[in-house]
């Protein structure tokens, strides 16, 4: 399976005859092996040149690079394998048809909640107590109307993933509050974890729409925007519980990272070098984790199940076939 790799160290990743190379600001070289990349992801302070955006492109490996605060400052993406006229036409009738788009921004809600719900669920049945959580969720779920304006469907969206995040301070162990989201900067820990896992999960999901003719700035959730894959941002909603928050879970409960691995300034917690490691590898490990899906009739990873996403997307879009959003079953 293609591999996602993680750069934190500051200084120059460049070509090195048919590889990727990484000079430290020590000097230290390290290799990446491209032949089996899906993406870089630079986290660190470093150089690149045109020639390795080149090698990259044909080797099909995209670059997503995160900046100050671990935010997601863009992706470098190679020429897509696939591209298909009658699909983003397609694409863009589906955005352009009002009722076709309430019911695909409808479809997607949808699946977020359920999603977050079965992270409520499991918890409230391991000494929680999250009844009032789930039945909160359970009822902007009973909400969602695929007649609803793409704009009440977010409002819905939002109240169930405030709801939602009530859940956290029960899950975690008191040293880690998240009280209530906030972001840009993240004031603390959880809020802090919560950010940077979600980054990882939207370009990821980047990575996996590359798979597809779909065009990533066409979306239906949210608007298309400048500067952004609003598409992406529409996936990653139904993954976000099923990956980053139960990698978030797992870690923090299991003691895995500690308030040792945060850094408070100016005003921002962040994790330092170390928890970003830490969760990074975690995160990959979730990715590769697989399970058996019930229409494919075997076996597939978690970072496979985004790509599948993608595709049942553009399949409904081409032949009408009913989209049905990714909801974890198992």
């Amino acid at each position: 399976m293609d591999r996602n790799y993680h750069v934190f160290s500051d200084g120059r990743i460049e070509r090195n005859d048919d590889t990727v190379r990484l000079v430290a600001e020590d000097g230290e070289k390290k290799y990446v092996p491209v032949e089996n990349a899906e993406a870089l992801f630079l986290h660190g302070q470093i150089d690149f040149n045109t020639r390795l955006v080149s090698f990259l492109n044909d080797q099909g490996v995209a670059m997503h690079v995160f900046g100050w605060n671990d935010y997601y400052a863009g992706s470098v993406m190679p020429e897509r394998g696939q591209t298909s006229g009658r699909t983003i036409v397609a694409q863009v009738g589906a955005y352009e048809d009002d009722d076709h788009r309430r019911r695909l921004a409808a479809a997607i809600v949808s699946g977020s909640i359920h999603n977050m719900r079965t992270n409520a669920v499991y918890y409230n049945g391991r000494g929680r107590d999250l009844e009032r959580e789930i039945a909160d969720l359970e009822t902007a779920a009973g909400r969602v109307e695929e007649t609803m304006a793409v704009d009440e469907l977010m409002g819905i969206e939002a109240t169930a993933r405030k709801a939602y995040y009530r859940t956290f301070d029960e899950i975690l162990p008191e040293d880690f509050y998240l009280e209530r989201r906030e972001y840009n900067p993240p004031p603390n820990e959880v809020n802090s974890l919560i950010s940077f896992g979600n980054s990882l999960v939207y370009a990821t999901c980047v990575s996996a729409i590359r798979q597809t003719a779909l065009d990533p700035t066409i979306s239906y959730l949210h608007e298309p925007g400048e500067r952004r894959y609003s598409l992406s941002l529409d996936l990653a909603d139904l993954f976000k519980p099923v990956i980053a928050d139960r990698v978030l879970f797992r870690l923090i409960n299991r003691s895995q990272i500690t308030l040792d691995e945060f850094e408070t300034e100016l005003g921002s917690c962040l994790l330092n070098e170390r928890g970003r490691q830490t969760y990074s590898k975690a995160f990959e490990e979730t990715l590769e984790e697989t399970v058996e899906h019930p229409r494919l009739d075997r076996k597939v990873s978690y970072q496979y199940l985004m790509r599948i996403e993608a595709y049942k997307l553009k399949k409904h879009l081409l032949t009408g076939e009913t989209y049905e959003p990714f909801k974890r079953w198992w």
